[in-house]
């Protein structure tokens, strides 16, 4: 049997104790060995694993498996992660790790650009994989108790605006796509404007990732968030961190 053209269901524990109970990961892969060691490790955690090894079946496996997380390889035959990335958010929205073996800004920006939320780079450990899922899986079940609970308002940064209940941002008055990353990487600068805050905290608040070693995913998400909001809205600070920047000293809030 040809690895590169199928997908196989697996599936671990499923009590309701379990973490990963009851989702859905797929994971695109063509290495046989990286993908097994993932499929192995996600199972340990609990979830349900479907496995593809090309985009045409990555994309046919999600429109069917309908996955609740997709951890992706950039680097795949018949067309690459980038493309299957786009084409599965087309029609459903769901969190997208993206590994890569090349440590390319430029790559992990395209990336963040077609809608991935977050991203490794090859080697990494099965540790840590489980554990960015387990937090990309934490900020969707977030954002959608945030779309179910009203905030006091927009907030309001000059003609940068942020709608918490809608998970919305807008610039002079149009609207600008994030990942849900994004969102909440925005949301926590906004919450100190004009503080600076480390890429360590930043790593902690919005990934809830504390190992240092994770400060280069925090870069690049910021570099493209400036590309959506601004470059000159984030300021940074050399050797500390970031901070939002607003044209007065206080926020304002509509209530």
């Amino acid at each position: 049997m040809d690895h590169r053209n199928t997908t196989q269901t697996t599936g671990g524990p499923a009590s309701a104790s379990t973490p990963g109970a009851q989702r859905r990961i797929l994971v695109v892969e063509d290495d046989p060995t990286i993908s097994d060691a993932v499929t192995r490790r996600l199972r340990a955690e609990g979830f349900q694993v479907q496995t593809a090894a090309d985009g045409p079946a990555a994309v046919e496996a999600a429109e069917a498996f309908e996955p609740d997380l997709l951890v992706l390889d950039v680097m795949l035959p018949g067309f690459d992660g980038l493309e299957v990335c786009r084409r599965v958010q087309s029609h459903r929205p769901v969190p997208v790790l993206m590994l890569t073996a090349r440590d390319d800004e430029t790559d992990m920006l395209v990336g963040l650009g077609v809608g991935a939320d977050d991203y490794m780079t090859k080697p990494f450990s099965m540790r840590e994989v489980a554990a960015r899922v387990h937090v990309l899986l934490r900020r969707v079940e977030r954002a959608s108790l945030a779309a179910h609970t009203p905030r006091s308002g927009i907030l309001r940064l000059g003609e940068l605006e942020v709608d918490h209940a809608q998970r919305r941002v807008r610039v002079s008055g149009s609207d600008v796509h994030l990942t849900p990353t994004e969102f909440d990487l925005l949301v926590c600068l906004a919450n100190s404007p004009r503080a600076v805050l480390s890429r360590e905290q930043l790593l902690a608040e919005v990934w809830d990732w504390a190992d240092a070693s994770g400060t280069r995913t925090v870069d690049s998400h910021i570099k493209a968030l400036r590309r959506k909001i601004g470059a000159d809205r984030i300021r940074t600070v050399h050797g500390v961190g970031y901070a939002l920047e607003t044209p007065t000293a206080a926020a304002q809030a509509d209530g």
